[in-house]
């Protein structure tokens, strides 16, 4: 293993982000003897069990009794010490929803639930074991913060980060083997802070906010997009649900006008909810789609499978952009090279080596302006419609007709 607390991407694909944060917990723990592990008869699936083999006599295993599990937690950061505590996201998020709302965020206390088998990563063991809303419930809850790391990497990153920072966190992982995004074909710097978006990738047109696997899907539509239809597609990682970056937020609006969020989860509450909410509260609007669990059960399948029928995988992500973008956008932008521009040229439209009639005036200055026209339907929030355009191109006609006779 690299040094300390860093993990290299050909670790990070060895192991599953699971194990990663098991062996994150080790070093933390060789480090600091107030930390604790407690697991509910999940030790090893969660793979906290690897910290229970190395400080035997500092981990916990409750039984098959949640909600127990999450008052000792409470009890034991009352007392001084840092608890870890591991277990399913659905068993965590509702079955201990009472325990986690009143023991450790209510009191404040220092525990540190990291949270697998999130979202639908765990799909053939249905919707039983499916963890869907387990971001609305957790968010709803006052003085805890919510992370969803993109890969292994960043679930090493964020588990220092809860040991860091004092009060309850809530960190949800996958089940099984997440692609490795911030590896070392990563281009960009890779910084990791709590509260903090990262720009995956930078683009002007539109911005895809993502979280946990979904970040990877997201990178991967962007680039194929950018070689595809020319589109510059910003994505953020939104590993931080709450408190989530509202500058990040504001700014993908200001920059792009369009948004989409992409998540395994339900779109009521999640990661889209709490995007809509800081839009909201600003008074800024643009176009904006929800990818996620559309108000529903998800199917059971492979992980793989589900994301790919619910929409949430690269391909997904293409087409809702294609759709948010417009095919008549698309259509423009494949229409116009790279050495051309839409800026209106103030020479052909003042010109005056020849005299102009007084009543052609209006339509020399209309058919001028018809470059920018084209600019302001390229970057319309929402995308201009079919109808709305042929009326336009229609009228474009009609003048260019009217100059000429």
């Amino acid at each position: 293993m690299a040094g300390g607390l860093s993990y290299t991407a050909l670790e990070s694909t060895e192991l599953s982000t699971a194990e990663i944060y098991g062996q994150t917990l080790v070093d933390l723990g060789r480090e600091h003897k107030e930390i604790v592990g407690l697991s509910a008869d999940l030790a090893g699936s969660t793979k906290i069990g690897v910290f229970g083999k190395e400080f035997p006599d500092r981990f916990f295993n409750v039984g098959i009794a949640e909600q127990n599990m999450f008052g000792m937690a409470a009890g034991m950061a009352k007392a001084g010490l840092v608890p870890f505590v591991s277990t399913f996201s659905t068993f965590a998020s509702l079955r201990s929803a009472d325990q986690i709302h009143t023991d450790i965020c209510y009191q404040n206390v220092n525990a540190k639930i990291i949270a697998t088998h999130s979202g639908t990563s765990f799909g053939q063991a249905g919707s039983t074991h499916h963890a869907i809303c387990d971001m609305a419930v957790i968010r709803s809850m006052p003085n805890i913060t919510l992370i969803c790391p993109a890969d292994g990497i960043e679930t090493a990153e964020a588990v220092k980060a809860a040991y860091e920072n004092f009060g309850p966190y809530y960190i949800r992982i996958n089940r099984g083997f997440d692609r490795t995004l911030y590896g070392k074909d990563y281009p960009r710097e890779y910084k990791f802070e709590v509260g903090k978006a990262i720009e995956v990738n930078p683009g002007t047109d539109i911005t895809v906010i993502a979280c946990g696997s979904c970040v990877f899907q997201a990178y991967q539509a962007a680039k194929f997009l950018e070689e595809a239809d020319g589109l510059k597609v910003r994505v953020l990682d939104m590993h931080t649900i709450k408190p989530i970056d509202k500058e990040a937020v504001l700014k993908a609006v200001m920059d792009t006008r369009r948004i989409i969020t992409v998540e395994d989860h339900t779109v009521l509450g999640g990661l889209g909810g709490a995007v809509a909410e800081v839009m909201a509260e600003a008074g800024k609007g643009c176009a904006f789609t929800r990818l996620g669990l559309q108000d529903k059960f998800a199917p059971i399948g492979l992980h793989e499978d589900i994301m790919s029928m619910l929409g949430i995988d690269c391909n997904g992500i293409i087409a809702a952009v294609r759709e948010a973008m417009g095919w008549i956008c698309l259509a423009l932008r494949a229409s116009t090279s790279s050495s051309s521009t839409f800026t209106p040229s103030t020479t052909a439209i003042w010109s005056m080596n020849a005299p102009v009639p007084p009543a052609q005036l209006p339509f020399i200055l209309i058919k001028g302006s018809l470059p920018l026209l084209k600019k302001m339907i390229l970057e319309s929030s929402p995308p201009i419609s079919i109808r709305v355009f042929t009326f336009m191109s229609s009228l474009c006609t009609k003048f260019d007709t009217a100059i000429s006779s």
